[in-house]
């Protein structure tokens, strides 16, 4: 420093800053750790993780997503990273590993780029280009299913619960493709679901078998009067959004009763008016009543002695699926309600299941909205068999919505992309080459971990499958189907498929995270409000 010159402090007290290459190989670093994290997960040999929270609560899980949202990451890079698997799960439903596993090794083929001296910024380019270009090649190598063969979509379901507990379960797949089903609507230019209308009622008992599909919907709601029917046969249902309460004024207002006569006159007046709104229910001929609101219990006595089950304060999630299993029509003035606004089940039924109380509305003609009811040994079991349904049911929808264009599973799309982009890169001139090349090895990524975690070796599948797609096999993928005799076989022969969908955006999602990492060259933190460790001293013009 020049004798007579103050430093300049830039950053307050208590502010930290690392630049250059040591914010990007520190922001590397991290991605690579939550990449390796859930490395080990990947694939239907995959390992599980186990999470204990700050109260001991216990989640057993291989599900991406899952893990790192119960990791509680703090660093900032880190939690780029976990963004990427909440996008996929947001956007597809499934591939959230696959997403997290590519950008780590975009990010670390980057790092050995960034040790050879080539910019940042070339390195960017290089990738957005292969990113770029590997759309253009998973449109073209795509293929087309029957969304109509349930058979076709089952292959979809059997690929993403391979990893999972309820994998390889043809009952739990069929009650998946059927929910499918039943739910798809037809839009002007195709087919389209909406998986609100597909509700997930989990409980503990029995095992995976003993679940099942209800062709309409399942509520955690008791009856309201212990005098009123369990079982209710071709139900006419009425769905009220309304109290059937005497309703208070909105204004303050008295009543001044000055004789037993008045307040006797007032609680007979209000009782009347209660008879009067269950007499307009079984006017209309409903002999199922569900009420968003509450009810009274002077109306809650005379709806018994009319024989119409009755619930109250039903979610509106749950009246609107009801109205589209039903055909029911929810109304907000008693005036409005008659046989029109009614809906139709087969049975309606209050069960006991697993000493808690359900509300069934089944056997609907032509629902389009249905229950699923995962049975399992115990919570962990049920909550695994979620999200596998939860995945499949992404998977699903991606395919149908897309008109049925899938790729092969088992790292085949992978290694085959990552062909053609060599292939690409050859083309290019200038440094951005070795980025593309890099983007392509990043892909061998996938099939090499499903070799790790089958136990199988890496190098010796990567070699085989390398000669295979070099021979025109694009479809050549590590085949873990048969625990006995694993290896390298045509993916899309033994069934194993994956929507489009979810490569394109786990791709798209990995190279975009990765390139915004390596964009940073300046990281500037905050200290810590309170406590914790103290602060180094700041340098002049607030560096290190």
């Amino acid at each position: 420093m020049v004798e007579g010159i103050q430093p300049i402090f830039i950053l307050p007290e208590g502010y930290t800053r690392t630049s250059g290459k040591d914010a990007q190989r520190n922001n590397i670093a991290a991605a690579k750790a939550i990449a390796n994290t859930v490395k080990s997960t990947l694939g239907p040999r995959g390992m599980d993780k186990m999470l204990v929270d700050n109260i001991g609560d216990i989640t057993i899980t291989n599900d991406g997503v899952t893990v790192l949202k119960n990791m509680e990451v703090e660093n900032p890079a880190a939690k780029m990273i976990v963004e990427v698997a909440k996008t996929q799960e947001e956007e597809v439903g499934d591939g959230t590993t696959t997403a997290v596993v590519i950008t780590g090794e975009l990010l670390k083929n980057a790092e050995t780029l960034l040790d050879q001296n080539i910019h940042p910024t070339l390195i960017a380019r290089g990738y957005k280009l292969a990113a770029k270009e590997t759309q253009n090649i998973l449109n073209d190598i795509s293929m087309k299913l029957d969304i109509n063969k349930k058979e076709d979509l089952g292959r979809i379901v059997r690929t993403a619960t391979t990893s999972k507990s309820a994998g390889g379960d043809e009952y739990i797949t069929s009650l998946i493709v059927d929910a499918i089903h039943h739910v798809k609507a037809s839009t002007g230019d195709g087919e389209a679901v909406d998986l609100d209308d597909i509700k997930i009622e989990k409980k503990v008992g029995g095992g995976l078998s003993d679940s099942r599909l209800i062709k309409g919907i399942v509520i955690d709601k008791e009856k309201v009067h212990p005098d009123m029917p369990d079982v209710i046969k071709n139900a006419k249902i009425a769905l009220l959004n309304l109290a059937l309460e005497v309703e208070k004024t909105n204004i303050d207002a008295q009543i001044r009763i000055e004789k037993p006569e008045q307040l006797s006159a007032f609680l007979e007046e209000e009782e009347r008016m209660l008879k009067e709104m269950v007499n307009k229910v079984k006017a209309s001929g409903a002999n199922v009543l569900l009420c968003q609101k509450g009810i009274d219990d002077a109306a809650q006595h005379f709806l018994s002695k009319a024989g119409i089950l009755s619930f109250r304060r039903v979610s509106e999630n749950d009246m609107k699926k009801i109205g589209k299993a039903t055909g029911a029509k929810a109304i907000s003035s008693l005036d409005e309600l008659d046989e029109k606004s009614l809906g139709a089940a087969g049975l309606v039924k209050v069960e006991k299941i697993a000493g808690e109380t359900l509300a069934f509305i089944e056997e609907c003609k032509n629902p389009k909205a249905v229950t699923i009811l995962i049975r399992g040994g115990t919570e962990h079991v049920i909550d695994e068999a979620q999200r596998a349904v939860e995945d499949s049911l992404g998977d699903l929808r991606s395919v149908i919505e897309d008109k049925g264009e899938i790729v092969a599973g088992g790292g085949a799309c992978e290694m085959e992309v990552s062909k053609q982009l060599k292939d690409f890169a050859k083309k290019l001139e200038g440094r951005e080459q070795l980025a593309v090349s890099a983007f392509a090895e990043a892909l061998e990524v996938i099939p090499k971990t499903l070799a790790e975690n089958a136990g199988l070796d890496p190098i010796d599948i990567l070699v085989d499958l390398r000669a295979e797609h070099q021979k025109g096999k694009k479809w050549a993928g590590v085949n873990l189907l048969d625990i006995y005799k694993p290896g390298v076989s045509d993916m899309e022969k033994e069934g194993v498929i994956e929507p489009l969908r979810i490569k394109k955006q786990a791709i798209k999602s990995a190279s975009e995270a990765a390139v915004m990492i390596l964009r940073i060259d300046d990281i500037i933190a905050a200290g810590k409000s309170s406590g914790g460790a103290p602060q180094p001293p700041m340098g002049p013009g607030g560096y290190e």
